[in-house]
């Protein structure tokens, strides 16, 4: 299998080294994005972001992207399900428990933990001795069988990503994936991705195969889903005569509560923008 898996890497990287031309990065050198990148950043960018998020983004940015350099997952991605989980860092779990993507107690897990309401009204979470503790902890939970062909993805591929995580049963809501690439395009995390020379994939592939093959003989057969159900959230997509008021009412939640969900700071909405209203 792991083989298997490095030369189906090396003919992947073949083929996408053929087309360096046309793809290229989303900045040229001088830092700032190319007609086509202007163009994506110009139509996400007046979704709005948030002060609290930019914040979030700023204090953890360090930590997202040393994970992505371990074990090649996005940093864009990291902060972007780090951002929803935790409601830009101001939900229960990340403030009581520096748990910043709800994972939950099953697993090899023996450390501290809190009860709340979810699958039941007394579903056991992890507790973290710091943020930091649970961004890495998040890393350790992707690193199973299930996620095991993610990690054949380039670092900077956010895209890939976003659908290969719905793909692996991540999230059960079918519009996950748009909602990470809105938020890593409205927030323009993808600047903290590094792409990757063809050597390093392979190096890195192999040590994250390994790691695989270590946790599935050490770690009980326990279920994805008893560890952490998988995100059920409900998105709603912005139609032309939307208010932040209307959809509120709409789904009986406050106009408040959206905008902690979505990191927003004002009432502004536009027509196609991904809003979570439930979780």
């Amino acid at each position: 299998m792991k083989k298997f898996l490095v030369a189906s890497l090396i003919l992947a990287l073949f083929f996408v080294s053929c087309g360096t031309k046309r793809n290229t990065t989303l900045k040229n050198p001088n830092g700032r994005p190319n007609s086509s990148a202007s163009s994506s950043s110009s139509s996400s960018s007046n979704k709005g972001t948030s002060t609290s998020g930019l914040d979030y983004i700023d204090r953890y940015k360090g930590i997202a992207i040393e994970e992505m350099n371990k074990y090649g997952i996005p940093a864009s991605i990291k902060l972007a399900q780090a951002l929803l989980e935790s409601g830009n860092g101001n939900s229960y779990l990340a403030t009581r428990a520096n748990n910043h993507f709800g994972i939950k107690c099953g697993g090899t897990w023996n450390g501290k933990s809190v009860n709340r309401p979810d699958d039941t009204n007394n579903d056991c979470f992890r507790v973290y001795n710091d943020p930091e503790q649970s961004f890495r902890d998040h890393s350790q939970f992707l690193l199973r069988k299930r996620y095991e062909n993610l990690f054949t993805l380039k670092k900077d591929d956010y895209k890939g990503w976003a659908k290969g995580l719905k793909a692996a049963g991540y999230a059960t809501n079918p519009r996950y994936p748009e909602l990470l690439i809105d938020l890593i395009e409205r927030y323009n995390l993808q600047q903290y991705d590094r792409a990757e020379a063809p050597v390093e994939v392979i190096a890195r592939v192999e040590k994250v195969e390994e790691v695989i093959e270590e946790k599935e003989v050490e770690e009980p057969q326990v279920p994805v889903e008893e560890i952490k159900k998988p995100v059920a959230m409900l998105i709603y997509e912005v139609k032309a005569t939307d208010t932040m008021y209307s959809i509120a009412r709409k789904y009986n939640v406050t106009v408040e509560t959206i905008k902690q969900l979505n990191g927003l700071s004002s009432d502004a909405v536009t027509v196609g923008q991904l809003l979570v209203v439930s979780k």
